[in-house]
Parts: C-alpha cells; sequence; structure tokens
C-alpha cells in the first residue's frame, strides 16, 4: 500500500520519476546524491521517509557517511514537526547551556541538542543500506551523471553536489575554526549543560573560546574554537591549549576517545547569484549551496529545511530541482544580510583580541532576542537592539565596516559585489 504522505504528494500534482531520463536512456537512479555528509544524507532519509518510490543513490568517498563531526543545534532553530523526524539522529539532549567571559556569565534555559556523526552513520545505514555506497570517490559530475574515479558514468534524472564549500572568489569569508576532543576523564567532570562558549581563556588568532559538551559523567568533548581571519589550523598548538585548559579546571584525561577538527565559512560579504553561477545547472546542498548561519556557522537547521524541501518538490528531475535549491539558497542568503553587517564589523572593526568584547556584549541581550538570532529570525526591533547604545568597539571602525561604501574596501569587494551582500 502507498505511504500516505506519498499518496498526499500525488493528489497534489507531485510527479513520480520513472527510469528514464529527460532523453529516454536508462538511469541508474532517479537522484544521485555526491557526497555522504549531513545535508545529503538528511535529503536521503526524508526522501526515504515521505517518498520511498524515489530512486535515490547516495555516494559517499569514505568509509563512513558523516566523517568524523559533532553537530548541534537550539531547539528552537526547527519546528516541532523537523524536531520528531530528526529526533532518531540525536545522540545528546540539554535543557539549557551556559556561557562565560572575562566580565559576564550567564546561564540560558532552552533545549540544545547534538547529533554524533557516528549515531548519524549507524542509523542511516540501517535505513538506506541499499542506497548508500562507500569508498566511492567521484572524479567529475554535472546535473544528470556521475563519473566515479573508476571511470563508471553513473546517470539520473538529477544530481545534488553535497561535498563542501569550494574555494570561490565570490564569497568573502572569516572562518570559525577549531579542533575538538572528545575525553573520557578519571573522574566525574561536575558539568550538566553545555558551555558554549568558555571566553575567559587567552585571547589569541581573533576571537577565542573553548566549547564543552558534557556526553556522560566522565565524558566530554572540548573543542578550542577560534573566530579568525586566517582558516589555517595548528592542530599541535591547539591540542597544547585543550591539555592546558583541561589542567586548569582539574581534570585528568584517562582517555582521549575520538579528535575531530573543522573550518566554517563565517560570510562578511558576497555574491549569491555569481557564487551559483560557478556551477550553473547543477543542483547543491550544504556548504556547497551557501546554506549555513552567516554567523555562527551553524548547519544542521539550514540542512534539515533543505531536506524537507527536496522531498515536498512536485519534479524531482534536474532543471526543476536544481532551480528550486537555487532559489531557497538566494532567499536564505537575502535574508541574513543583518548577519553579514555584523559579521564584518566583528571581523573588520574589532581589533583580533579584543573581538570578545563584541559577544560579551551580545550575551547581555535579553534571552528571546538570543535565541531568535541563532533561529535566523531578528525581527527590526530585535536588530536595532543589538546595534543600540554604544559599541564595544571604536565607532568609527563600525561604521566604515558595516556600512556604506566603505564596507565594501573593508570586506576586500568591488561596490558592485557589495550591493547584493
Amino acid at each position: 500500500m502507498m505511504p500516505l504522505p506519498l499518496r498526499l504528494l500525488e493528489r497534489l500534482g507531485c510527479m513520480l520519476p520513472d527510469n528514464a531520463d529527460a532523453a529516454g536512456s536508462a538511469t541508474d537512479a532517479d537522484l544521485i546524491l555526491v557526497g555522504g555528509g549531513l545535508a545529503n544524507g538528511l535529503i536521503a532519509w526524508r526522501l526515504q521517509q515521505l517518498r520511498p518510490g524515489v530512486r535515490v543513490l547516495l555516494l559517499e568517498g569514505g568509509n563512513a557517511l558523516g566523517g568524523n563531526h559533532t553537530w548541534s543545534y537550539h531547539e528552537a532553530d526547527l519546528t516541532p514537526a523537523q524536531q520528531r523526524w530528526l529526533a532518531p539522529l540525536v545522540a545528546h539532549r540539554w535543557a539549557g547551556y551556559s556561557v562565560a567571559f572575562p566580565e559576564r556569565i550567564r546561564q540560558l534555559a532552552g533545549g540544545y541538542a547534538s547529533l554524533t556523526s557516528s549515531r548519524f552513520h549507524a542509523v542511516l545505514l540501517a535505513a538506506l543500506a541499499a542506497q548508500v555506497r562507500l569508498a566511492t570517490p567521484v572524479g567529475s559530475l554535472s546535473d544528470r551523471t556521475v563519473t566515479l574515479t573508476s571511470g563508471q558514468v553513473l546517470r539520473a534524472g538529477a544530481v545534488i553536489d553535497g561535498r563542501g564549500l569550494r574555494p570561490t572568489p565570490h564569497l568573502v569569508l572569516g572562518f570559525q575554526k577549531f579542533l575538538g576532543q572528545e575525553l573520557r576523564l578519571a573522574g566525574p567532570h561536575g558539568l550538566t549543560q553545555p558551555l558554549l562558549m568558555d571566553a575567559t581563556v587567552g585571547q589569541h588568532d581573533g576571537y577565542r573560546f573553548v566549547y564543552l559538551l558534557p556526553f556522560s559523567a566522565d565524558t566530554l568533548l572540548v573543542e578550542d574554537t577560534y573566530y579568525s581571519d586566517e582558516e589555517q589550523v595548528d592542530a599541535d598548538r591547539l591540542r597544547a591549549r585543550i591539555a592546558g585548559y583541561v589542567k586548569s579546571r582539574g581534570w585528568t584525561v584517562a582517555e582521549v576517545l575520538r579528535e575531530e577538527r573543522g573550518v566554517l565559512p563565517i560570510t562578511l560579504a558576497g555574491n549569491i547569484n555569481a557564487f551559483w553561477d560557478e556551477s550553473p545547472g547543477l543542483a547543491r546542498a550544504g556548504l556547497a549551496a551557501g546554506l549555513f548561519h552567516s554567523t555562527t556557522g551553524y548547519s544542521l537547521p539550514d540542512a534539515v529545511r533543505l531536506a524537507d524541501l527536496v522531498a515536498a518538490l512536485p519534479d524531482l528531475s534536474s532543471v526543476p530541482l536544481s532551480g528550486a535549491i537555487r532559489a531557497h539558497a538566494v532567499a536564505q542568503w537575502n535574508a541574513q544580510g543583518f548577519f553579514r553587517l555584523l559579521n564584518r564589523m566583528l571581523f573588520r572593526a574589532a581589533l583580533p583580541d579584543q573581538r570578545w568584547r563584541v559577544m560579551q556584549r551580545f550575551y547581555g541581550l535579553p534571552a528571546p532576542l538570543i535565541e531568535r538570532f541563532y533561529a535566523a529570525r531578528l525581527g527590526w526591533l530585535d536588530k536595532a537592539r543589538i546595534l543600540a547604545g554604544k559599541p564595544p568597539v571604536p565607532l568609527g571602525a563600525a561604521w566604515r565596516a558595516g556600512w556604506s561604501g566603505a564596507a565594501a574596501a573593508a570586506a576586500g569587494l568591488p561596490e558592485r559585489m557589495e550591493k547584493n551582500t
């Protein structure tokens, strides 16, 4: 019997793909997802839930889906329906979190949750085993074909590229870079909820903070994190700083269970249409589509929304699919102009070792506003409240970094590009 969501899609005129592409040639799948990261994995899983008749092929060059990552989100970032379908992938939940700065320590209510790549891999592989190919590196792709490094060519009604953000001249970026270690301690750590930002640490290489996620009474993730102008990660130096931080808390490490590192893009300015024109007609997902929170770098809420969007599209063939995802990505970009303005003020107006003052001031704002900030749902009054008062950076520098033609110069952009920030 056909599942209810699929029957509803058909009643709304949704087109179910057949086994041939537009030219009538046989296809290997209706939809090929290149890259088994968060965004493409959620698309495959959501289609399996709502439209199991769609033939999906998920290709991952490594040996596991999701790589080696921890993804987190505030529960207010998602709708109740989205939280329900994502729930099997959630590994850890907390009722609140805290932040710490040299002149402010604050506890905040509001659910916070994390997905681990190990759980992501296990749950998705159990549900999608027949649709997943691991250790399958891709050489090249187009909107309807994927050529593997082995030379094999796979054909589909559409292809989505979810292999991460590629170097581009059309986005001006700062970086949130980090190295994290999941540690088992010799005794209890005493934390009952995440410490999202401990900025009481020494400041290096931009705005530095330590991020703590308690997974059990004696295990936790410790990430040394930087809002930096440079994307290079000095792994040995960050490991040493983590060791120093752990020692300063009075903890003794029994075992390093896992280590992860990453560099998240923080957008200062850019031209989203030129960015998408780099691969015309090709659908993209995740960071490759520019779908992430401009200031926090969080990508999970955008990946959830994209999975819902793709699963509800009436036509999953190449042209309408890529057009719909591009329109969605451009709309999200346009909606986040205020966040890019704040980023320019943080990166271009504040001295690197004083950027913590900007974040300390932000965390003095009302809790509902902070919640809306993370969810990227700020109203005009929220924006005015964030900008009100004396900024914790030089006023002239803040103005030059944030507004008018000077913003283009501060971001290294010609003025015509800055108009699309």
